[in-house]
């Protein structure tokens, strides 16, 4: 029987909506933990651990998104990049991205022993 594929949180599919090219990467993370390739940790704490890395990193690309429109002086890219940076702080925040990891929870209970 092959398992279906973790669910990236509601929550950080919504807040990352824009951004199909991150959603894909926390599902590749959390299909890296289901399939046994991440097998550090019990698979609930590796897939969590792997969310906040991965959120984590999108929001250093935001800072440099910054950097780099500051440099350029371009007022408009510096405008998305602080509003990408506010959007993946949000994401990567334990009270609003990643608070509700149940779903994900309980998918770890019911396929990965």
């Amino acid at each position: 029987m092959t398992l279906t594929a973790p669910p990236v949180p509601a929550k950080l599919r919504e807040l990352l909506k824009d951004y199909p090219e991150h959603i894909k990467q926390l599902q590749e993370a959390l299909i890296s933990v289901s399939d046994g390739r991440q097998n550090y940790a019990p698979p609930f704490e590796a897939a969590v651990w792997l969310l906040e890395d991965c959120v984590t990193a999108f929001k250093r690309e935001a800072r440099a998104e910054i950097d780099a429109a500051v440099a350029a002086s371009d007022s408009q890219a510096l405008e998305r990049a602080k509003e990408k940076e506010r959007l993946m702080s949000f994401a990567r925040s334990s009270n609003i991205g990643l608070a509700d990891l149940s779903e994900l929870h309980a998918y770890f209970d019911a396929n990965i022993r």
